[in-house]
């Protein structure tokens, strides 16, 4: 990927924090997640699956209103204890979050309307959330309750090589799938999704949530390089294969030997790919809508 753009001013660094969990969350003792007797295959789709539970997030705590968090704009001397690695991974998701508040500035400017940009916090193993209590295994995430995209970066880089999704593009896609779950919110998506899973079927509308995200993050991809030229060869690839990785039939696969259609989330591989080359290819808001069918 080629970033040249300024570096997002909304991160939030709070590694190496103490506040952890704090009180309540989704954790069992000592900020432990609970994986009940299925044990190892919990754990592990825990760690594997990437995105926005709205059973989860939609009906989360209250938002926090003095979140304990760590200015992007810290002083010198490197006080959250991050590595020379861990900084250049800051910059990085710094970046692409700049490229994702361009491209989506413009877009609902041209929809007569103000993108309110999410903030990014990046954190070590655990966090408490405007969602709840959250741990580095649950993957990136977003919480729609206090308009935060949450990163561990070891974890994350961890996920990209079990996964074998590696690559600088890869990494982005996984934070434009998280922005695109944010502009689902100022959207009223998130919102909509919510009153609909009243009627059942929660599992089939959380799938066109996570794929409509995809869809999204390709659209993003495909404003800032028609804008910027950020995309060299082997980046479309990496993101294909990125959005093939996380697949729901794929992971289950990994993790127990078989596929249950009926439990997908996220939708399978192919579904992914699709969505995510749908916006790739279409670079329009329009063509992003998992609801239609």
């Amino acid at each position: 990927m080629r970033l040249d753009g300024p570096e997002s001013q909304n991160i939030e660094d709070r590694r190496g924090s103490r506040g952890g969990f704090g009180g309540g969350g989704f954790g069992g003792g000592g900020g432990r997640i609970a994986v009940g007797g299925v044990g190892g295959v919990a754990l592990l789709l825990l760690c594997l699956f990437l995105g926005v539970d709205p059973s989860v997030l939609l009906n989360g705590g209250a938002v926090d209103p003095a979140p304990q968090e760590r200015s992007a704009q810290a002083p010198s001397g490197n006080p959250s204890g991050a590595s020379g690695q861990e900084d250049a991974g800051r910059r990085f998701i710094a970046q692409v979050l700049g490229e994702t508040e361009q491209v989506w500035k413009a877009q609902f400017s041209a929809m007569g309307r103000q993108y309110q940009e999410p903030r990014l916090v990046l954190f070590s193993n655990a966090i408490q959330s405007g969602c709840g209590g959250a741990q580095a295994q649950m993957g990136p995430f977003y919480c729609p309750n206090d308009q935060r995209i949450y990163i561990d970066l070891d974890f994350m880089a961890q996920l990209q090589r079990q996964l074998g999704a590696q690559g600088d593009f890869a990494a982005a896609y996984i934070v434009a799938h998280e922005v695109g779950h944010h502009v689902q919110n100022q959207l009223g998506v998130l919102e909509r999704v919510e009153r609909m899973r009243n009627g059942g079927n929660s599992n089939a509308l959380q799938v066109r949530v996570e794929l409509q995200a995809d869809c999204l993050a390709g659209v993003w991809a495909r404003q800032a390089d028609r804008e910027r030229h950020i995309l060299e060869p082997g980046d479309v690839e990496e993101g294909l294969n990125a959005a093939a990785a996380v697949g729901d039939d794929r992971l289950q696969r990994r993790a127990q030997g078989r596929v249950q259609p009926e439990s997908f989330t996220h939708g399978s591989s192919a579904d992914r790919v699709t969505w995510f080359r749908r916006g790739l290819e279409n670079g329009t808001l329009q063509a992003c809508d998992t609801f239609k069918s």
